[in-house]
């Protein structure tokens, strides 16, 4: 068989194996926007998970930082001399401010974490692709004047 022959062969396919070669094409088409998305939404969860990570220990800060207070009033008179108003000012201030900075942490992680815009951008343009595929005439064969023209 020469290239030739394959070209015709390749031209006169049936509906039925356009159908198929179409239904493949457009289902290889899906596996690999729903792999991209994949990729991109794996990505994003782990920089959510380490802002919320984040977030969490910040919280935790603020609430142990109730009974830590506590504490450094009674110690903190003891050992150092201080006033009372001292010492919560100075162990509250401290945990106050080591939650800030991870709150902080929280919050640019946050930022990073952003839709899946390559697959957005893929299925825009696939969608804007089948939208302008036109099917192709196709010259009538004498069969289907004959049918054509019983039918009418």
């Amino acid at each position: 068989m020469t290239a030739g022959d394959q070209g015709v062969q390749g031209a006169e396919r049936t509906l039925g194996q356009l159908v198929a070669s179409a239904t493949a094409e457009m289902s290889a088409l899906v596996h690999d926007e729903i792999a991209l998305a994949k990729v991109e939404i794996k990505q994003d969860v782990k920089r959510a998970g380490i802002g919320s990570g984040a977030a969490i220990v910040a919280g935790v800060l603020v609430l142990f930082s109730l009974p830590v207070l506590s504490f450094a009033a009674a110690y903190g008179i003891h050992n150092l001399g201080l006033g009372l108003a001292w010492s919560f000012l100075i162990v509250g201030g401290a945990f106050w401010l080591l939650a800030g900075l991870v709150g902080l942490l929280a919050v640019v992680k946050f930022k990073k974490v952003k839709p899946p815009v390559k697959t957005i951008e893929s299925v825009k343009q696939t969608a804007a692709l089948v939208g302008t595929v036109k099917p192709h005439a196709r010259p009538l064969s004498d069969k289907a004047l004959g049918v054509a023209r019983s039918s009418s």
